[in-house]
């Protein structure tokens, strides 16, 4: 029984946009993605951090979440910035549910609890201050991880974020801010893809240990977070 993460699969196996066509760590990506998630048991829950598919549409990503749910263990979604596909909570459910697709369940606006530990998260985002609308989405996922944290209750939380929650790779900002107020030990991320990796803020800083969890930076592998 193991907790593990793993954000920015970028899955196309209907539509035509694979990421080999970057080259370098993405050549081949979808069997380093099988190679990486066979570690998975019937016992373990993975927390997949976003952009999960490049379908436009559930049915466009049908393909996607198949690839995704025949490998074993629970695994909780988070939305990405490229996961046109999201829809309301209940159309997901729905189509999940039609489909067979017995694995998954979204962490969005809610915590999910692994043992005692609470597992919060959201999108996430980032903004340009001079950007009236950026602000608003990002006000607005500040809100969504509130909600998250406050339902985990005094529980011991991870949280899991899609965007970086740090701006120019230090650990500050309301997103910070937020997780230290409410006693997160971990955070793990995605998002960020070749050079923005330099980026990165790994290890602890102010009591939280920062995790970057995007496939292409953890050789396509879920990083296990708790055993």
């Amino acid at each position: 029984m193991a907790l593990y993460a793993l954000g920015d699969p970028h899955l196309s196996l209907t539509v035509e946009k694979p990421m080999d066509v970057f080259g370098g760590a993405w050549e081949g990506y979808v069997d380093k993605l099988k190679r990486g998630l066979s570690v998975l048991t019937p016992e373990d829950t993975l927390v997949l951090c976003g952009d999960l598919s490049w379908g436009m549409d559930l049915p466009e990503a049908r393909e996607d979440f198949a690839f995704l749910d025949s490998f074993p263990g629970r695994k909780y979604l988070i939305k990405g910035n490229h996961d046109y596909w999201w829809t309301t909570a209940a159309k997901m459910e729905k189509f999940f549910q039609q489909e067979g697709f017995s694995t998954f369940q979204l962490l969005h606006n809610n915590c999910r609890f692994y043992g005692d530990t609470a597992l919060c998260g959201t999108r996430g985002w980032s903004f340009d201050e001079e950007e009236e609308g950026d602000r608003k989405v990002f006000d607005r996922e500040l809100i969504r991880l509130e909600t998250s944290l406050k339902a985990a209750g005094d529980a011991e939380k991870i949280c899991f974020l899609h965007y970086p929650p740090f701006r120019a790779g230090r650990a500050e900002g309301e997103f910070v801010e937020l997780m230290e107020r409410y006693g997160v030990r971990t955070c793990c991320y995605g998002h960020l893809h070749g050079d923005a990796q330099r980026m990165a803020l790994t290890g602890e800083h102010g009591g939280i240990r920062y995790i970057l969890v995007a496939a292409d930076a953890v050789g396509f592998s879920p990083v296990m977070i708790l055993p």
